[in-house]
C-alpha cells in the first residue's frame, strides 16, 4: 500500500504497522493482507464480496483488525462481513473505512456486518468512519450492522465518525435473549453541507436483556443530522435511549426516540437534548486566552471524548 492508504488505515484502525493477532485489510476493493490465529479463522466468502470471521469457543484476550480503504476516485465498493462468535469467548473487533477522495466522482463504501454471538461470549467492536482529500467527488459511507446476541452474551459497539464524510446512513438492528445485555456508543460530527442519519433498532426479547444506547453529535455550518432510535421491549427487561447534540451555525439536528413497551415487565427509558454551546462555557474558556473559535473547539473535542 501507499503512503496514503496507509494513513487511511492509521486514522480508522489506529494501525501503524502489521498488528498482532487476525486481521483483514481491504484496498480499493481488493484484499490487500490478512492474517489468521489457531483461535480466529477469516474466510473469504465465495456468493458474495464479504468475509466470515470465525472465532472459536473460549478464546480470549484476541483481536481482529479488518479496516477498508479507499483510495480511488470513483470506486463503489460493497462487503458483507459475518462475525460467528464462540461461546464464552472475550475478543476485541476493530473495524472502519477511510476514504481518500482527490477526483470528481463520488467513492462509496458500504458494508452489512452481521454478529452471531454464542451464549456468554463478549464482544467490544469498534468502527470508525474518516474522510479526506480536496477534490470535488463525494464520500459516502453506508454501514449496516445486524447483531443477534444469545443468553448471557455482551457486546459493546462504539462507532466513531468526526471527519470528512459528506453523507451517511448508519443502520443497526439488534435481537437479544435471555440475559443478553448491548452498549452502544456512538460519536458523530458533522460540517458544510454534509447528512447524517443514524438508525438504531433493538428487540430485547430475552428476560433480563438489557440495551443502552448512547449517542453524541455535533452539527456545524449547514450540515444536517437525524437520530432514529427504537427498543422494543418484548420481555422482562431494561432499555435505555439517548441523544445528546451540539448544534451550531446554520446546521439542523432531529431527535427521534421511540420505545414501546410489549410486557408489564420492560422498564424503558428515553433521554433527547440538542442546544447550542453555553455562552458561559466560551467565556470562561476566553478569559484563560483563548479566541472564540479555539474555546468552541475546546468544547466540541472535549463533548465528544
Amino acid at each position: 500500500m501507499d503512503t496514503i492508504e496507509k494513513n487511511l488505515i492509521e486514522q480508522v484502525a489506529d494501525i501503524h504497522k502489521v498488528p498482532e493477532g487476525a486481521y483483514n485489510i481491504r484496498s480499493n476493493g481488493e484484499l490487500a493482507g490478512r492474517n489468521t490465529t489457531a483461535n480466529i479463522d477469516i474466510v473469504t466468502k465465495q456468493d458474495k464480496p464479504g468475509i466470515d470471521i470465525i472465532i472459536k469457543p473460549g478464546t480470549k484476550n484476541e483481536s481482529v483488525h479488518i479496516p477498508v480503504v479507499l483510495s480511488l476516485s470513483g470506486l463503489k465498493d460493497m462487503v458483507y462481513n459475518d462475525f460467528y462468535i464462540g461461546e464464552d469467548s472475550d475478543v476485541t473487533i476493530v473495524a472502519g473505512c477511510g476514504i481518500h477522495n482527490c477526483g470528481i466522482d463520488t467513492s462509496e463504501h458500504d458494508g452489512v456486518h452481521t454478529f452471531y454471538i454464542k451464549k456468554g461470549a463478549k464482544v467490544k467492536y469498534i468502527e470508525k468512519h474518516y474522510g479526506e482529500g480536496d477534490g470535488e467527488g463525494k464520500r459516502i459511507l453506508n454501514p449496516s450492522t445486524i447483531i443477534n446476541i444469545e443468553d448471557g452474551g455482551y457486546m459493546e459497539m462504539d462507532s466513531v465518525q468526526i471527519k470528512g464524510v459528506d453523507s451517511t446512513k448508519r443502520d443497526t438492528k439488534a435481537y437479544l435473549a435471555d440475559g443478553a445485555t448491548l452498549v452502544i456508543h456512538e460519536k458523530i460530527m458533522t460540517h458544510g453541507t454534509q447528512t447524517a442519519e443514524t438508525n438504531f433498532e433493538v428487540d430485547l426479547d430475552g428476560k433480563g436483556s438489557s440495551a443502552n444506547v448512547v449517542s453524541r453529535s455535533v452539527a456545524k455550518e449547514k450540515s444536517e443530522q437525524i437520530f432514529n432510535s427504537r427498543i422494543n421491549g418484548n420481555n422482562e427487561c431494561n432499555g435505555h435511549t439517548e441523544c445528546d447534540a451540539i448544534i451550531m451555525d446554520e446546521a439542523s439536528v432531529s431527535a427521534i426516540p421511540q420505545l414501546t413497551a410489549n410486557n408489564i415487565d420492560a422498564a424503558l427509558i428515553h433521554e433527547a437534548a440538542i442546544g447550542k454551546i453555553a455562552g458561559e462555557q466560551l467565556i470562561k474558556l476566553m478569559t484563560l486566552g483563548l479566541t472564540e473559535a479555539e474555546a468552541e473547539e475546546q468544547i466540541v473535542n472535549g463533548f465528544l471524548k
